[in-house]
């Protein structure tokens, strides 16, 4: 199985994991020698990781107002202190962001930890989610759609990034719930299955003091109805990623309505495919939010 993980990239995987042009690196390669790539049979450039490494950190310097030229003239070694010397807050969010992509690269879970810990030395968990890790998995999904990284990868750092949701969820489930006036009841449509941003809410909901139902990837329309036996005032959260399919959008938003509103409930929407809906055909108990941020700001 570990034969069938990428090691060697070509430059087109560069460009897309490091947003340098090929034709970029090919003058830097070229005129300063700041890679040496193998070649193959055919005499076509790969890179290892190491050279993503380092161009990820050449990148960094050169973006901080470094010539390329001097950055050449330094040992790998060197480049990697100027990099850790210079980190500030203004950019340790790009920083992190290429530093998680590295540790995602090597299946290293002990750099993911130690960048992890550094970031929450300076910012709150919503904001590393919200800054870092967001912006990281929406660069992974590109990465994964241009086959410059494999599933393994993904799998495995957004394993990691799960942990951590989880964790601070944990850690917010042992206070007291304050604000009782509604439930959450948090659920991903059938065949959904991207759960990090729906984990996230029952984060964020829960730190806000209410209490939160979680149930998860899956879930049948119907079976939500057993909820309203149990809890008054409930706001239903579903997380629309690749599900429902547009042709089916419309009729599974009827359907949920249909089944789940009544005085006391309201149905509360975001995600990718929630932007395929008509707004103005939706009933006032149904709400829909661009961003994460936006129902944040509702609780």
């Amino acid at each position: 199985m570990l034969n069938n993980i990428k090691t060697a990239f070509s430059i087109k995987d560069l460009e897309n994991l490091s947003g340098i042009k090929a034709h970029t690196i090919r003058i830097w390669e070229k005129r300063y020698n700041v890679f040496q790539p193998l070649r193959t049979d055919t005499n076509i450039r790969v890179y290892d990781i190491k050279s993503l490494q380092k161009l990820l950190n050449i990148n960094f310097l050169h973006e901080y107002g470094y010539k390329i030229s001097k950055i050449a003239s330094y040992s790998d070694d060197e480049i990697r202190t100027m990099v850790t010397g210079i980190v500030s807050e203004k950019n340790a969010q790009n920083h992190a962001i290429n530093i998680f992509k590295m540790a995602m690269m090597n299946f290293d879970h002990q750099l993911f930890a130690q960048t992890y810990n550094w970031l929450t030395e300076e910012k709150t968990f919503r904001q590393i989610f919200l800054e870092v890790f967001i912006p990281l998995m929406e660069e992974i999904g590109s990465l994964w759609q241009t086959n410059t990284i494999t599933p393994a990868h993904e799998h495995f750092i957004c394993h990691l990034i799960r942990q951590k949701v989880i964790l601070n969820i944990h850690e917010v489930q042992l206070r007291d719930r304050f604000n009782l006036s509604k439930t959450f009841v948090l659920s991903l449509p059938l065949n959904e299955i991207h759960d990090l941003g729906l984990l996230y809410l029952n984060y964020e909901i829960a730190n806000h003091g209410y209490p939160v139902v979680y149930l998860g990837e899956s879930m049948p329309v119907d079976n939500l109805q057993e909820l309203k036996k149990h809890f008054n005032d409930i706001v239903f959260v579903g997380y629309l990623t690749v599900q429902p399919s547009i042709d089916e959008l419309e009729d599974y938003v009827i359907n949920l309505s249909d089944q789940l509103i009544d005085d006391n409930t309201e149905i509360w929407l975001l995600g990718r495919m929630t932007k395929k809906l008509q707004l103005e055909n939706l009933p006032e108990q149904v709400i829909v939010f661009n961003t994460i941020l936006d129902l944040i700001q509702k609780l």
